[in-house]
């Protein structure tokens, strides 16, 4: 049998940006997770997000939030509710958020929230009853998200309107009605939120900065991660968040992230998450040490290869 071992990087130009501040207040003892939560101007989005933790979740965690800007008193805000975080003056991105903040993180478990998100109580209590029951660090867990409209993405709960944006907002009802939204578990995620042992995120070495401001950061960090050893990739059916979709990042000059991917590692990141995450999947345990390359993933790479020498032509 032929397997599919090789792939080769490539780094795309990023512009530099300013070292962070490091603001760091105390965290719990207790605390099970570090939860790190990039915004950009988004107050009362992060509001939202960290009452949602607060109030429902089973256990005590440690909130890092990386301040992009904070022109609207994020910053300020943080400092009042003795929250850590850091800052940088400009827009980072995800990958220079997720790393600066990382460095504050004080537990053992590293979770990556955006901003835009609402936690449903238990979201905590599955993904630590999980890990309890893995009983190693090679995973790779997310939550599952609840959506208002319907996209091409299998892996979210949708429609479930609970609104659109925080004044229709309808809190109450989703904490009446999350837990009769029934979801399976399912294989390859790659979305927040999603939690790592650190010794992963080490081993990786967290974000591609490379990818900045960040779009396909988040199969790229799935693809170290596979390549590290790590075969299970787990969606919780059971914990999860109320996405209002895209108010953290639809605001963002995007890299061509798709381009960076393919590449990075020498095939789209769709190739990725069909042919070796099998994304959507009921879970299971995925092959080691890579998928079987039948005519498909072959046809699949092929296609691919074929995809970077036509973009190495138009450089």
């Amino acid at each position: 049998m032929t397997t599919y071992t090789e792939y080769h990087t490539y780094t795309e130009y990023h512009t530099y940006t300013e070292h962070p501040t490091y603001t760091e207040h105390p965290s719990p003892e207790t605390a099970k997770f570090s939860i790190i939560i990039p915004t950009w101007n988004n107050l009362a989005y992060l509001k939202t997000c960290i009452k949602s933790i607060d109030q429902n979740s089973s256990f005590t965690h440690q909130i890092v939030v990386h301040v992009n800007q904070g022109e609207d008193g994020t910053a300020e805000w943080l400092d009042e509710q003795r929250i850590s975080y850091t800052k940088s003056l400009q827009n980072t991105g995800i990958c220079y958020a997720m790393n600066a903040a990382y460095s504050l993180c004080r537990c053992d478990y590293i979770v990556y929230m955006n901003d835009d998100m609402y936690a449903c109580p238990e979201w905590d209590k599955v993904l630590w009853e999980e890990i309890k029951s893995i009983g190693h660090d090679k995973f790779f867990l997310s939550a599952t998200m609840i959506e208002h409209t319907s996209t091409s993405n299998i892996c979210v709960a949708a429609p479930y309107n609970f609104g659109t944006d925080l004044e229709s907002f309808d809190e109450a009802r989703l904490l009446n009605e999350y837990h009769t939204i029934e979801f399976p578990d399912w294989v390859g995620t790659t979305w927040p939120p999603t939690v790592v042992h650190r010794r992963l995120w080490d081993l990786v070495g967290g974000f591609s900065v490379e990818l900045s401001p960040g779009l396909y950061s988040d199969p790229d960090f799935a693809m170290k991660a596979w390549h590290s050893g790590v075969r299970y990739f787990k969606g919780m059916g059971a914990s999860k968040v109320y996405h209002f979709q895209s108010k953290s990042t639809g605001k963002v000059k995007r890299n061509n992230g798709r381009v960076q991917f393919l590449r990075k590692w020498g095939m789209s990141s769709s190739t990725f998450t069909k042919y070796f995450l099998r994304r959507g999947e009921p879970f299971r345990l995925l092959g080691e040490p890579d998928p079987v390359v039948d005519k498909r993933l072959s046809f699949a790479l092929k296609k691919d290869a074929l995809k970077i020498v036509l973009k190495s032509l138009v450089r």
